[in-house]
């Protein structure tokens, strides 16, 4: 789960945001979240679409908010797309797999391979380095307020809450041990306040612990 940035003050001018998914978006109760009763080929369509970057065996592609990993079977995922995707990007037999991405309710980079050892040598990187908690992912968010400090760490107790059909990350004030065992997760993350204005604030967040 990602961070919270909590204790917020007041400040001034209003920091440029893009969203990123772009198409339509019908009565979504959060803007920027995957359209609903996408067919298996418009998904495609759209993801292929997303693609910002390959090198060698790697592909990066800019996830939309809503699109589950994995999921039941005949729940539509990036999973279960993987084979369309790899034929429609001219990939043959080379079938891509899934190294990196962010969770159902997060938008952002997500790191396909074709090739089966690259993607296992960086699986391994990546499990190593949230071992040593060591930043592998980072985050931007707008907070509606700005915090006092401009940079540092934050420990928050996180867990998903259902709210208006979507499943956000809510931090949990003082966790007993009960709730840790009903799925409550204790995070520590750094941040860093990249810029202000009417009374929010553009940050950056790096996960130390947890997925990334």
């Amino acid at each position: 789960m990602g961070p919270v940035v909590p204790e917020f003050s007041r400040h001034q001018r209003q920091p440029r945001c893009s969203r990123l998914w772009s198409g339509p978006l019908g009565d979504q109760p959060f803007p920027g979240l995957l359209p609903k009763n996408l067919s298996r080929e418009e998904l495609v369509d759209a993801l292929r679409a997303a693609v910002v970057d390959r090198k060698g065996p790697l592909v990066t592609l800019n996830k939309p908010q809503g699109l589950p990993v994995t999921g039941k079977s005949g729940e539509l995922t990036l999973l279960s797309v993987l084979p369309e995707l790899s034929q429609s990007l001219g990939l043959g037999e080379q079938e891509l797999q899934v190294v990196r991405a962010s969770g159902k309710e997060s938008s952002g980079l997500v790191l396909l391979s074709s090739c089966p050892q690259t993607a296992s040598r960086l699986q391994k990187f990546f499990i190593h380095s949230q071992r040593a908690q060591r930043p592998t992912a980072t985050y931007c968010a707008v907070t509606n307020g700005i915090p006092t400090a401009s940079e540092g760490k934050i420990q928050a107790a996180l867990k998903l809450e259902h709210i208006d059909g979507v499943n956000l990350t809510v931090p949990v004030k003082a966790p007993s041990r009960k709730d840790i065992l009903e799925g409550v997760k204790k995070t520590l993350s750094h941040f860093r306040v990249v810029a202000t204005g009417s009374g929010c604030a553009l940050v950056q967040l790096q996960p130390l612990t947890g997925p990334g």
